[in-house]
Parts: C-alpha cells; structure tokens; sequence
C-alpha cells in the first residue's frame, strides 16, 4: 500500500537531516570545524557544482524509492 508523502514523513525526514548535520560536530567538532573552514575557501562555481551533485543525487534517491 502506497501512502505517499504526508506531514509525518515530511517531518521524520527532517528530523534524519537533523540527526545527520548534527553527528559530526557532536562526535569530532574540531575535525568539523576544519572542514568547514576548508569549505569556505572553495570558490562560488565549486560550491555550485557540490550543490548540484547534492541535489540530483537526492532526485535520484526519492525517483528510486518511490
């Protein structure tokens, strides 16, 4: 049985993406915060084309599960 999206889902997926950011500078925040100054010297078109892998990746996914 095919439910689809609903407010519970919704929120149970925001809550992963919460449970997910929040792992690594709870376990190794020095270790985040060198890889979030490394971040920040990459250059607007690098940053792009990491957002754009990110966001077809997630396409890909939800097109799979569902």
């Amino acid at each position: 049985m095919q439910e689809g999206l609903n407010s519970t889902t919704f929120w149970l997926a925001m809550a992963l993406v919460l449970l997910i950011e929040g792992f690594m500078p709870f376990v190794s925040p020095a270790t985040w915060r060198r890889t979030f100054l490394q971040i920040l010297q990459l250059d607007d078109g690098q940053l792009r084309f990491f957002g754009l892998c990110s966001l077809l990746l997630g396409v890909l996914l939800i097109w799979w599960l569902v």
